[in-house]
């Protein structure tokens, strides 16, 4: 039974999660929404896109500080840029 609540819990975490738009989104909602980016590295996007002009490639965000390649393929399905 146990297991099965887990699996549940697992399972309902993931579908809750839905792909963001990295170039309107705020820090919360990127954190909130991509695996492995917290509010500090969601900051660091939204600093990033402040000062430099919206993404427009996803491999674009491994300018900013702390993302790299892994965390972008980790993240791919889920990032939207318009």
């Amino acid at each position: 039974m146990k297991r099965i609540l887990l699996l549940m819990t697992v399972f309902s975490f993931n579908a809750m999660s839905a792909p963001v738009n990295i170039n309107k989104a705020d820090a919360k909602t990127i954190s909130d929404s991509l695996t492995n980016i917290g509010l500090k590295k969601a900051e660091a996007i939204v600093k990033y896109r402040t000062e430099k002009g919206a993404f427009k490639t996803v491999e674009e965000l491994t300018n900013v500080t702390g993302i790299g390649e892994k965390t972008i393929e980790k993240n791919k399905k889920d990032i939207l840029l318009q």
